[in-house]
């Protein structure tokens, strides 16, 4: 069974923000699939369920982001059908612009904090991650940065300038997924990591 877990912050208040993007991309997946999140179990909603022939499994951790590793290692736990070599991450990166993807195998964090929660929680690097560009913060020409404005940056919603570039990007990963699911981590990798 494949594990797939969308990264993000419960609550309305953060429904639409650039660190939810994770959740946006699994809802969206679900959603084109006939799945729902209807199962609160290992402080996450699930969503069972096929894609391309595949057993998969769906996450929304509920644990807030910097907490995302228990959930996750907690669902990992769960099952004798899930394995780390079966777990996909999908995240915000400021490092990608809006519109951008890319495929990851292994490697650190690149300072996001449920991705450090769940390197330390799982005690491993070696997992697969969907980057999902969110772009930097304009810094109004002070290069110091005590980190509040990346905190403020990702925890705000897109602009309505941004809402189409974001809509086509959430179906852009959802299809990235479903090619990683069919043709594997490197096609997948070959198509989307431009």
């Amino acid at each position: 069974m494949k594990l797939m877990v969308g990264l993000g912050n419960p609550g309305r208040e953060y429904f639409f923000s650039r660190h939810n993007i994770g959740f946006m991309v699994v809802e969206a997946l679900a959603l084109k699939h006939n799945m729902s999140f209807n199962q609160l179990k290992h402080h996450s909603l699930l969503s069972r369920g096929q894609i391309a022939g595949e057993k998969v499994l769906l996450v929304k951790p509920l644990t807030y982001m910097n907490l995302s590793g228990r959930a996750v290692k907690d669902v990992l736990l769960s099952s004798r059908e899930l394995f780390l070599e079966s777990l996909v991450i999908v995240h915000d990166d400021m490092d990608l612009e809006l519109g951008r993807i890319r495929f990851k195998v292994k490697g650190g964090s690149g300072g996001h904090r449920g991705v450090d929660s769940i390197i330390e929680k799982l005690n491993t690097r070696d997992f697969v991650r969907l980057k999902i560009g969110i772009g930097r913060p304009q810094n109004n020409g002070n290069p110091e940065d005590d980190g509040a404005g990346v905190r403020n940056y990702v925890l705000e919603g897109f602009s309505s300038q941004e809402e189409p570039l974001l809509k086509e990007v959430i179906k852009k990963a959802a299809e990235a997924l479903e090619i990683l699911l069919l043709e594997g981590i490197d096609t997948a990798m070959n198509r989307y990591n431009c």
